[in-house]
């Protein structure tokens, strides 16, 4: 197989598999940051934390390792991202995007990230996309519909068994 030198991300999680390519094109440190977290296996065994159907499903929290729920949605990784907002027609928080999670602060994104789930053009310009699902949209379409609490947390853990990057 020929490669050209895109990288393919896989998470592996126990409702299926999801790849997607990164767009650096888009998002480059946000690229940059994902595919380095992913390669030292910053996110395996952590947890999607908040799905709501309809709109996306976020996981990439280390504390989701813990069975301290309080804290999920609040861990970090080893470094902040500025805000990468673009003007293409490619970036747009349509279903399938993958985008990163932040605080209030735009320049705030560290490791958690999302899925679109269901179009939300509504986040276009507030969160920076980096990503868009080749394969596994069934299996996003799986994790947003699973049971939840009242905190859009899965009564039944979905868990991220491992990320894996390849070139293609």
């Amino acid at each position: 197989m020929e490669t050209t030198g895109k990288s393919i991300a896989t998470i592996q999680t126990s409702l299926g598999t999801v790849t997607f390519e990164p767009l650096p094109e888009l998002a480059p440190e946000h690229v940059k940051n994902f595919l380095e977290l992913a390669q030292s296996g910053f996110y395996d065994g952590t947890k999607f934390h908040r799905v709501i159907p309809g709109f996306m499903i976020q996981g990439g929290d280390p504390n989701t390792r813990t069975d301290n729920v309080s804290a999920w949605g609040t861990g970090n990784g080893p470094r902040r991202i500025k805000s990468e907002f673009s003007t293409s027609d490619k970036a747009s928080h349509v279903r399938g995007m993958v985008s990163m999670a932040r605080s209030t602060d735009p320049n705030s994104a560290s490791c958690q990230f999302f899925i679109v789930h269901k179009d939300s053009k509504f986040l276009d310009n507030q969160y920076s996309i980096f990503g868009r699902v080749l394969t596994g949209l069934e299996v996003v379409d799986a994790i947003a519909n699973t049971p939840r609490d009242a905190s859009d947390r899965p009564l039944q853990p979905v868990t991220i068994d491992r990320v894996t990057v390849s070139s293609r």
